[in-house]
This record gives C-alpha cells, structure tokens and sequence, in this order.
C-alpha cells in the first residue's frame, strides 16, 4: 500500500455528559494519552495528529510528544475536524483516518483492518468497521448502531432498530440463525470525499436516526467495510472511567 494515510484523533475538551473526558485520567493515564499511543502503534499510518479546539488538551498532548492541529470550537462532528486539521496539515495525503478521542482501549489491528482496504488505484471511498453481534441485549440496544450489507460488504443502511427486519420470526429466535453486524466507529475517508460530504446539508434519514453515515449514503457514497472481531469501548461518563478501570483490574482489558 503506497497511499498516504493521515490519523486524526478529534479531542474536544466540551462535552455534555463529561467535561473534559478526553484529559480524565484512567488507572493514571489521561484518556487521550492511551488513544495517541494505541493509534501509534498502528502500521501504514503516514502521521497521527490530535485535532482539538481547547489549549489544555493541546498542552497536554504536545507534552506527550504528539502533534496538535488547532481546530474551530463549533464543529458539529468529528468528520468536520478531520476535514480542518487535513486542510491544516500542510501536507498530501491520500486517505484520513477518524479515530474518536473517547476509545482509550482500540487495537491497532483494528486500524489495519481498514487499511488493508485500501487498493492501488485509491477507488475506496469511504470504509468503517462491524463486528457481528453475539448478545441479544446488543441487538435490542438502540444505542448499538447496526448495519446491513450489500454481497460486495459495502452498507446499505444503519440503524438503531435490529436489521434486517425478520418478518417469520421472534426477534429472540431470529438472531439464533441470522447473522447481525453493529457499527464500530472508525472511519476511513479518501481526501476528496472527506471534504465533499463535508459540504453535503443533513439529510432525512440522517435527521431520523441521527446517524451521520446515512447522509453518505443517501448521497450514494459507497462505505465499505471491514470486519473485526474487536469491539469498541467507549468512555462517554464519570461511570464509564470506573467500569474500565475496574476491567482493567480484572484483566479484562489491556
């Protein structure tokens, strides 16, 4: 793979359920320290940046060794402050990769997972990750996004609700013999269609399910996937930071 691939961790310091959650530190280690690290540890990124739009968290990273891209404060999501810190790079690349700030805990071969989808004649649009659900409580869980699949493994759609809908069947019994995927969010962009979505208004399925990914699509951007075997930890409160730290304790985690 020849393509030049920038990651870019966004770190807003606001945030409505846990001010400043990127700085909290998790078994004495800031949450975005253990990002940056992780993401480093990644092969075929060309360079990792931290996008951020406060001084503390700038001060911060900096202190870690890391590159800071100062961002605008009002960005509605992480794909628009991967879009400045790309125009701010002052450099080429092909591919920009969206790493939330908030999953202290992602593999690296998560990273190369999407990277590995990358072809030489740079076709790949968009591509995220999946992981097939193995628990009926995920299933049900409206805060686990799920996705649908066409036979090349690019999305057809993602929703809240559990899809495909099985019409002959209980849910309880349906996910016993169909295979469902949820969403992992990381997100691989090609330059270009960074910047074109960018510019795309919020669409109508997007405002339904408040899912960014369906404005692409409803605009037939095609996102691929890749599937991991890895799954996602978010820390989105004060209660997350001691669920994970008390993971960790156990082993659970690493």
């Amino acid at each position: 793979m020849n393509a030049k691939v920038l990651a870019v961790i966004p770190a807003r310091y606001a945030s409505t359920r846990f001010p400043g959650k990127v700085l909290h530190p998790i078994a004495g280690k800031s949450m975005i320290a253990r990002v940056y690290e992780r993401v480093k540890q990644a092969r075929g990124l060309t360079e990792v940046v931290v996008a951020t739009d406060d001084e503390r968290v700038a001060s911060h990273v900096q202190a870690l060794g890391a590159r800071v891209l100062m961002t605008a404060p009002e960005h509605p999501s992480g794909t628009d402050r991967c879009f400045e810190a790309l125009q701010k790079s002052g450099a080429h690349y092909d591919y920009v990769l969206n790493i939330q700030g908030d999953e202290p805990f992602i593999v690296p071969a998560q990273i190369e997972a999407l990277l590995a989808l990358i072809d030489d004649a740079h076709k790949l649009e968009i591509a995220t990750l999946i992981k097939p659900i193995e628990r009926l409580d995920e299933l049900k869980d409206t805060g686990e996004v799920k996705v649908v699949l066409n036979t090349r493994g690019e999305a057809l759609y993602f929703s809240r609700y559990p899809v495909p809908f099985v019409r002959d069947m209980p849910l309880e019994e349906a996910w016993k013999h169909y295979t469902f995927y949820k969403h992992v969010g990381l997100y691989l962009y090609r330059a270009d269609i960074l910047e074109a979505v960018c510019y795309l208004s919020p669409s109508m399925l997007e405002r339904a399910e408040s899912l960014e990914q369906l404005r692409w699509l409803e605009h037939g951007y095609r996102i691929h996937t890749a599937i991991t075997s890895y799954d996602s930890v978010c820390v989105e409160t004060p209660e997350d930071v001691q669920k994970v730290e008390q993971m960790l304790a156990q082993g659970l985690l690493k």
